[in-house]
């Protein structure tokens, strides 16, 4: 495991704590067992002091933004107890990219938190010449002239891996192995998006961000600081509590139904940029995940342009 991966989980606990410690004075809470909260608890005691310190305030400045915009936490009426739970991996892989969740079964309410320690990425998506991005991203089976341009790239690299070459050995990686299946990628992304108007860009955002609403957490160290986004795409979030209503109230907020441009970000041969309608610009970054060739490179994909309407809060600490 990581070290950002480490980190992430120790601070998926320290979430979870900070939520309990500030509502189980005055409701009944529930933590769920399970194996994802022993993993976390296992990563957020095998940090250093100072570490477990600053997760703990970026974690509890996250705590004052969300009970600010959600009644449901502060004012349970009859729905409790108050389950707090730490998801598993595998609901990750399925589309749900919330790491906490807050629930109240009596009235089927729940929130989720995707929990992020110093860094903004939303996925980490692989490209290989057995994995159809097509079907995995939107649904679609990518076209055979995608596969028929990317297996070439793919052969190369597993001649290089049979060598045992290392990655920082190779000679003009990029515009032999990372500019050529990026231009495949942008042809067969503007293909799919051809072939079906309309659909590819939502189904992108929904891709990356889920099928779940949620509220993005990220603790900034260096500045000291803790950002909340609100994702609410499908209208789950911010509900009033009976009588109780948000502080703040956190906007609907609306997909993307075209692309304006898909290109290679300026003076960069390992990233392009996916424009869309509505305010959302997408970030995919192509790199190896290791030192050693192997035939399959990763995406570190962001969110480079957002809604100016989306709910955004830096709560110092």
């Amino acid at each position: 495991m990581g070290i950002q991966t480490r980190n992430g989980k120790a601070f998926e606990y320290a979430c979870l704590q900070s939520l309990n410690n500030a509502l189980s004075g005055t409701q009944k809470v529930v933590i769920e067992q399970n194996s994802a909260l022993e993993v976390a608890m296992e990563k957020y005691h095998g940090s250093s002091e100072e570490m477990r310190n600053n997760m703990d305030l970026g974690a509890d400045a996250a705590t004052r933004v969300i009970l600010r915009l959600e009644p449901q936490l502060t004012t349970p009426l009859s729905n409790v107890p108050l389950f707090l739970a730490i998801q598993e991996d595998a609901r990750g892989q399925q589309g749900d990219v919330r790491d906490v969740l807050c629930i109240r079964r009596q009235n089927e309410w729940e929130i989720g938190l995707s929990c992020k320690h110093n860094h903004t990425a939303v996925k980490h998506s692989r490209l290989s010449r057995t994995i159809d991005f097509g079907d995995s991203w939107f649904g679609i089976p990518s076209s055979q002239d995608y596969f028929d341009e990317i297996n070439p790239l793919f052969d190369e690299l597993d001649e290089l891996k049979e060598r045992g070459e290392l990655w920082r050995n190779i000679e003009n990686k990029e515009e032999r192995i990372y500019v050529p299946l990026l231009k495949a990628f942008i042809r067969e992304l503007e293909r799919l998006n051809n072939n079906n108007p309309g659909l590819i860009p939502e189904r992108l955002l929904q891709y990356l961000l889920g099928s779940n609403d949620f509220y993005k957490v990220i603790t900034h160290d260096r500045r000291r600081v803790t950002q909340v986004q609100a994702f609410n795409l499908y209208g789950t979030l911010n509900r009033n509590s009976g009588r109780e209503r948000p502080i703040v109230n956190v906007p609907q907020l609306i997909m993307p139904t075209r692309f304006f441009d898909i290109s290679f970000k300026r003076d960069s041969r390992n990233t392009i940029e996916v424009t869309c309608d509505n305010g959302w610009t997408v970030s995919l970054r192509i790199h190896n995940a290791s030192s050693r060739v192997e035939p399959s490179l990763k995406f570190d994909v962001r969110l480079t342009g957002v809604p100016p309407y989306l709910h955004t809060h830096f709560e110092a600490w």
